[in-house]
């Protein structure tokens, strides 16, 4: 799909995000623990959450679409043990399908063409559990052995290993202490769910967590998916940097704590409004900023953003941050410091203008303020492809952007929200 953006357009409305795409993933996979039917509400129907649920349908699941945004999933069988490479390949969550069919058939078969150092963290971790591994070329054979009492810690604070232990740890074992523990808001939910289907868990949300198994027979469970987070912080960076005002609802502000002390820092105004209806979301209002200056104080002679392990400021942001700080008066060193190869979009952005100093492959200097001007993109990567999105209705004239069919991979219909609100985006086929 090709796109055709105008920048600069006046932007103004109301913009309602849809559920956490990450979160919608763990919750489908923990659907698959049980034969009693789950119920899942504000789901994503991203592309991303499509493949999930087809790979759900291959392994045996019945889906139900409720309405637009719901759905009943039930799985009265697991029909097959093995996770090939047509799958693993195309959907690399469909690793978290290794807990329920581990659960249910107790031994799981994951074909990986890609380096299985990746899976470090993840083997590590079943390994410490008691399950057995077997590593036969690029496949990967696990048997999966039941425990009383089990005390862990992690390798490193990985999202995806954290899940597959929390599941197993439900329906395998007594009692799982789990250290250095990944926290995010879409794990907060898997575990929430886990509890619904008979799990106690306590310390839910922290980096330590004890896991009590489900005494019988996991049950099925209702899960509400809470808003994205990085999409609501996304848009609300692409309000600061446009002409107009957006007001974003459906905002879990306990999930835009550092997001928004971070934005704060880099000249961001916006308000909030408290829900009066007995809802715990708020309304994100930004208004037109008049300028953007990069907060200064006396202890500070620039501002530095930092990615860190939740609950700091999350690396799926690190591109979107960049593009406010081109428009931001001073100077920012952007710093990932959690993963490679997140970087390459400094080059695009300074062909549209933009002043950055790539220093290292994870470090950059942005000196604002920059005028970014129009430009073919051509191919925006999944993760930073929103982020190219926002520059391109920030910059002056016209930007056309090549594969923009990975904005609906992680979000849903995105383009069309904001179209919703005056951006001037014209689908090209």
């Amino acid at each position: 799909m090709q796109i055709t953006v105008n920048g600069r357009s006046t932007l103004d409305g109301d913009y309602y995000p849809s559920g956490n795409s990450n979160a919608v993933l763990a919750s489908i996979a923990a659907s698959l623990i049980t034969d009693a039917p789950s119920h899942l509400e504000r789901v994503s129907n991203s592309q991303r959450t499509s493949q999930m649920l087809d790979i759900a349908r291959q392994l045996g699941s019945e889906i139900i679409w409720d309405s637009p945004s719901s759905l009943t999933i039930q799985t009265p069988h697991i029909q097959t043990r093995n996770l090939d490479f047509a799958i693993t390949s195309q959907v690399p969550a469909s690793v978290l399908f290794i807990a329920p069919i581990i659960a249910r058939r107790r031994h799981a078969r994951l074909e990986w063409d890609s380096s299985i150092s990746r899976l470090y963290s993840h083997l590590t971790a079943l390994r410490d559990l008691g399950q057995e591994i077997e590593i036969d070329g690029d496949a990967i054979n696990i048997v999966g052995n039941t425990w009383d009492e089990q005390s862990i810690i992690l390798a490193e604070m990985s999202v995806t290993a954290t899940a597959l232990v929390c599941m197993l740890a439900a329906v395998l074992g007594r009692k799982t202490s789990i250290f250095n523990a990944a926290s995010e808001p879409h794990l907060r939910i898997l575990q929430h769910q886990l509890v619904q289907m008979g799990a106690k868990i306590d310390g839910i949300g922290s980096n330590l967590l004890t896991v009590h198994g489900i005494a019988a027979e996991p049950r099925g469970a209702s899960v509400t998916l809470p808003p994205d987070h990085i999409e609501i912080a996304s848009i609300a960076a692409l309000a600061a940097i446009t002409p107009g005002q957006i007001s974003i609802h459906d905002v879990y502000l306990p999930d835009m704590q550092m997001i928004l002390k971070v934005y704060e820092r880099l000249g961001m105004q916006f308000y909030l409004q408290a829900p009066t209806n007995g809802s715990n979301l708020h309304t994100l209002h930004i208004p037109e900023q008049t300028a953007l200056r990069a907060a200064r104080r006396v202890e500070e002679s620039d501002v530095a953003v930092d990615t860190a392990p939740w609950p700091g400021f999350p690396s799926d942001l690190i591109a979107t941050t960049t593009v406010l700080s081109t428009q931001t008066s001073g100077t920012t060193l952007i710093h990932e410091k959690l993963y490679n190869n997140r970087m390459f979009f400094i080059d695009k952005l300074k062909a549209m203008g933009a002043q950055i100093v790539l220093c290292d492959p994870h470090r950059a200097i942005v000196i604002g303020r920059s005028t970014l001007r129009g430009e073919y993109i051509d191919t925006p990567d999944v993760r930073t492809g929103l982020a190219m999105l926002i520059a391109a209705l920030c910059a002056k004239g016209e930007s056309v952007i090549d594969n923009a069919q990975v904005f609906n991979y992680v979000f849903d219909g995105v383009v069309e929200k904001l179209q919703a609100i005056n951006a001037d985006i014209k689908v090209n086929g």
